[in-house]
């Protein structure tokens, strides 16, 4: 045996060096190219209403709801309030004719906020707390007619608003 060394133990500092070398080039040339990305702001643009979705149901607030792009099913019914036993794998969608009138909106008196009843002809702020703080001590409302149980409902009242609320749970 020599004393010499192999080739094969020159070849590994070589190979090292050329590494080095073409890894520091890369480097190099990745950070020559690489640009910095200028993000720019927009100003929020206000949506225009593409139009509105009535939500029924089982719903804490049925009613008609503005329709802007981008809105999402979810988001709709978020709005509505899913009740706990709604079953969100069947929805209806109704798409009504164009000049097809749609139902009248309808106050529901078991959920209705006093503002949302001040709404409705014959009440005013006085009836509408009555209404709520009837609801308050005696519970939901069964039928349109237990109104009429409410101090300061009569029948000429009930007989203003009967077609314009409902009493859902």
């Amino acid at each position: 045996m020599s004393n010499q060394p192999s080739s094969y133990w020159l070849l590994i500092p070589a190979f090292l060096i050329a590494s080095l070398i073409v890894g520091s080039a890369l480097l190099a040339v990745k950070q020559i190219t690489h640009k910095s990305v200028e993000i720019t702001v927009s100003p929020a643009v206000a949506y225009q209403s593409k139009g509105e979705v009535y939500v029924g149901g089982s719903v804490a607030n049925p009613g008609f709801y503005p329709l802007r792009e981008g809105d999402t099913i979810n988001a709709i019914l978020e709005a509505a309030g899913v009740m706990p036993n709604a079953d969100l794998t069947r929805l209806e969608l109704h798409v009504p004719r164009s000049g097809e009138s749609h139902p009248p909106q309808k106050v529901n008196i078991n959920r209705a906020e006093p503002w949302l009843l001040t709404a409705l002809p014959g009440i005013g702020p006085g009836k509408a707390q009555a209404i709520v703080n009837y609801r308050n001590q005696h519970g939901h409302f069964h039928n349109v007619q237990d109104l009429l149980k409410v101090e300061g409902i009569g029948s000429s009242t009930l007989e203003k608003i009967k077609d314009l609320i409902t009493v859902e749970d």
